[in-house]
């Protein structure tokens, strides 16, 4: 793997670049739809590709590893083979998800203990059962085993979860550097930077992440509850700290919004669940505002969804139409509702490239926050 700078913002921390990878190039900043089990809910792969022109999507851990499982999928030759995505894809190393498991876990320096969700059935995460797990998967970039940490957090706790993830890390590389992938591509391993809302303990943590030269760098930990200033304020800094030449990804951020500002902060990948939990609530991401599709000023409203967005079920369909399928839970306005917010997110972020290789990002940046952000 290897990532390029193609340009920077000259009125803020933007940057464009290319991410190459074994399953093709990846330009940035990037959104990245969330496929948990190995699918992004109610979209098909050929959409993914042709109507929302993604370029890389993620998988997790957790769940790959409890449903299929691991032997099934190196059976089928990975995840690429197993779904039919032959782009890159990013796998989380599921410490999120072992950590809104709450009561049903136990952490310890060895690693995680948790119950399945499933099944009730008891499983244990190591850092280095977690690589093994992701070299199973077989994605391209495979993330660190962490603890995110909940919000609010005392430093103490802060503190020790943060060296602890650390610690972790070393024994995430030590296994990596001392197995092979499975399927004849090499895996990036992304480290995680910890350490809440703490200003020392984010300096310690992206310093230490720094030091130990992976192929990029994660940002964890934040989006979980607190205000948006401090995550603004947690990623500048962390930005201010990182490697200029490696990929620096926010995860689990967020609204356009957030997605905006965050760009301008020096990031370049982002993921979040939001656009497609959202589309299935009736909630619609437009290159005009926020639209409830639900409400009843769209009942009559036989305009497109979004004509400047463009794409075939922005175009095509009405909202009226859309409004009509939500309302009577039609699994197909689920689906219409997710393509269009996926393609608005990849749009979003295609222009934030397009205007920091002009060098107008930062005026554009202003403009379109309070567009995106507003409600209709």
């Amino acid at each position: 793997m290897k990532f390029t700078l193609a340009a920077n913002d000259v009125q803020s921390s933007a940057r464009a670049g290319v991410l190459h990878t074994a399953h093709g190039d990846i330009e940035t900043p990037i959104f990245m739809p969330v496929g948990t089990a190995g699918s992004v809910k109610a979209v098909h792969q050929r959409e993914l590709e042709n109507d929302i022109h993604a370029q890389i999507i993620l998988g997790n851990t957790y769940h790959l590893y409890l449903r299929p499982g691991t032997e099934l999928l190196e059976r089928a030759g990975g995840l690429h083979k197993f779904n039919g995505w032959q782009k890159p894809i990013l796998t989380d190393s599921g410490g999120y998800q072992v950590y809104s498991l709450g009561h049903n876990r136990k952490i310890t320096e060895e690693g995680v203990i948790f119950k399945s969700h499933i099944d009730g059935s008891k499983h244990t995460f190591t850092p280095e059962r977690v690589m093994d797990i992701e070299r199973s998967i077989g994605a391209d970039i495979i993330m660190a085993f962490d603890e995110c940490t909940p919000y609010p957090c005392d430093y103490s706790y802060a503190k020790e979860s943060m060296h602890m993830t650390h610690r972790w890390l070393k024994r995430c590389v030590e296994r990596v550097n001392t197995t092979e992938p499975l399927y004849g591509y090499e895996q990036a391993l992304f480290p995680i930077i910890q350490g809440s809302v703490y200003k020392d303990l984010r300096e310690q943590s992206a310093e230490f992440i720094a030091s130990q030269n992976q192929w990029g760098n994660a940002i964890g930990g934040l989006s979980v509850g607190e205000p948006h200033e401090d995550m603004y304020a947690m990623t500048s800094l962390v930005c201010g700290i990182l490697p200029k030449d490696k990929p620096r990804y926010l995860m689990g951020v967020g609204t356009p919004e957030n997605i905006l500002e965050c760009i301008a902060l020096g990031i370049d990948m982002f993921d979040c669940v939001m656009p497609t939990r959202n589309a299935r609530n009736g909630m619609l991401f437009t290159t005009q505002g926020i639209i409830n599709i639900r409400n009843e000023k769209w009942k009559d409203d036989l305009s497109s969804i979004d004509e400047e967005l463009g794409g075939y079920v922005s175009t095509f369909h009405s909202k009226a139409y859309l409004r009509h399928l939500i309302i009577n839970k039609e699994i197909l306005g689920a689906q219409i509702a997710s393509i269009h917010n996926l393609t608005f997110y990849l749009w979003l972020v295609k222009e934030a490239r397009k205007q920091i290789l002009t060098g107008t990002f930062a005026a554009w940046k202003d403009v379109m926050v309070k567009k995106v952000s507003s409600r209709l």
